[in-house]
């Protein structure tokens, strides 16, 4: 992982690979931020922003020779956008950092004289810094170390704030190489040993249920779907547990490490990235082992529902009937609509223990990219919780935009063979699924995270992020823990 550090030196004299200097775009005309440069270069350089085609758009990044005073072998010009926000920073810093690639050392000169700007742009070129090499024979390294150029270096406060961005982008990476592996190597069991993996040393346990346990509990869910694969399903069991926890979340995520669609196969072009469609175990997974390195002073537990699903002689078959976790049956009517049946059986068991606020996280609905497209997720649920998501999403620079659960859908899933189907009405496809939902969440306030489209970047990368697996949602869900610890 690239290496980061607070400087305080000027950073004009720095003996670096780069220098990356932040460009705002304003009505005047692009714009250098901060008085990084020596007073009579900073003002040649401004003037020839336009001919350099600069014009300090976000994602923006304009690489050129060193201007005199400048010790770096090269300036980077990032653009920050028209507002100076700290989630513009963070991508300002992700873009030129992404751009970087093969680079050792980067100094950053972007405005960071407090502890929030510093984690902002610590996170943001964290997370830029990511390559996903495990299968390529040759690919540019990431960034090897990074300096983040503020006054406040030195400030207990800013040094936390770059703590945190390492626990951050390290907990995002974990999520983004579990998404981005081969499903031929991730599969439930597999997943199930990078869990234990991942935990050893740290203050998290992991406990894993197979297939006997999966049938020993009733938990039909994860066994129908899993049933048409050789490689049966699994329910991860991960919690963080400190002595003195001001709360109990309980985390569930949706981990179909393919999904083909079952018997009611997709076409092929609609595979081409189900291996993604574990996103939402994998956030969750880091999401404990991230408040556990924090020392969040919250209870976490997590639950991740594994299975493949796959069409074969044994698979489920559209009319099946299937008794989920706790009794309520089911009538399968379409087997692609296999996430919310393996969460139905994570959220009943993460139920019974009584948490306080239960929040699921799936990449469950095509519907969700329908309505609200690739890069904003969808929120649903208990009125207060949807809110904090919101706010935590917010604080942490993704987006979630808070959906309802209108109750006149919850009748088109009535069946006259079982408790529910596991479809309804296809217009609002991604409101009838978090409905569904609900059935299994009783009395606990809850959260419902559709990341369909988020969870994985097809086309090219932007900002801070990939192509391919994002992370998106562990920074809200880890905030929505950090606030739920500052209560």
């Amino acid at each position: 992982m690239t290496d980061l550090d607070l400087t305080s030196k000027n950073p004009a004299r720095i003996g670096a690979d780069a220098l990356v200097v932040g460009v705002a775009r304003t009505t005047d005309g692009p714009r250098l931020l901060g008085d990084v440069l020596p007073g009579r270069a900073a003002s040649a350089l401004t003037a020839l922003l336009p001919a350099l085609g600069v014009s300090g758009s976000a994602d923006e990044v304009v690489r050129i020779p060193a201007v005199d005073g400048v010790a770096a072998d090269v300036l980077v010009l990032t653009g920050v956008g028209e507002d100076l926000t700290y989630e513009a920073l963070r991508r300002a810093a992700g873009s030129a950092v992404r751009s970087l690639a093969g680079t050792e050392h980067v100094v950053l000169a972007l405005p960071a004289g407090d502890a929030a700007v510093v984690g902002a742009v610590a996170e943001g070129a964290l997370l830029g810094a990511y390559r996903f090499d495990r299968y390529k024979s040759s690919d540019p390294a990431p960034v090897a170390r990074v300096e983040v150029a503020t006054p406040a270096a030195k400030d207990k406060a800013a040094r936390a704030a770059a703590e945190r961005a390492r626990v951050v982008g390290a907990a995002v990476r974990g999520v983004r190489d579990l998404v981005n592996a081969s499903p031929a190597h991730l599969y439930p069991a597999s997943f199930a040993d990078e869990a234990r993996a991942a935990a050893e040393g740290s203050a998290v346990t992991v406990t894993v249920l197979d297939e006997q346990d999966l049938a020993d509990g009733g938990y039909g869910g994860l066994l129908a779907v899993g049933q048409g694969s050789v490689r049966p399903p699994r329910l991860v069991r991960v919690e963080y547990a400190p002595a003195r926890s001001r709360a109990h979340y309980a985390l569930v995520g949706k981990g179909i490490t393919f999904d083909s669609g079952g018997l009611s196969i997709k076409p092929a072009k609609g595979m081409e990235t189900m291996k993604c469609d574990m996103a939402g175990a994998a956030t969750v997974l880091h999401t404990v082992l991230a408040a556990a390195e924090l020392a969040l002073p919250v209870r976490v537990t997590g639950w991740l529902a594994l299975a493949e699903n796959m069409p074969s002689g044994t698979a489920q078959r559209p009319s099946d009937v299937i008794t989920i976790r706790g009794g309520t049956t089911v009538e399968v009517l379409n087997t692609d609509a296999e996430g919310r049946l393996v969460l139905a059986d994570a959220l009943v068991a993460a139920r019974e223990e009584n948490p306080d606020v239960l929040v699921d996280i799936a990449t469950l609905t095509g519907a969700q990219m329908v309505a609200l497209g690739n890069r904003v997720g969808a929120v649903m649920g208990t009125e207060e919780v949807r809110e904090q998501v919101a706010a935590a999403a917010d604080a942490g620079g993704e987006q979630f935009w808070p959906m309802p659960l209108p109750v006149e859908l919850r009748e088109s899933m009535k069946t006259p063979v079982a408790d529910i189907a596991n479809m309804g009405d296809r217009f609002g496809g991604m409101l009838v699924a978090g409905l569904f939902l609900k059935e299994f969440v009783g009395e606990t306030p809850w959260a419902h995270l559709d990341v369909a489209g988020p969870a994985y970047n097809d086309a090219k990368p932007f900002g801070y992020t990939p192509k391919g697996g994002t992370g998106m949602g562990l920074r809200t869900l880890l905030g929505l823990l950090e606030a739920a610890a500052a209560r």
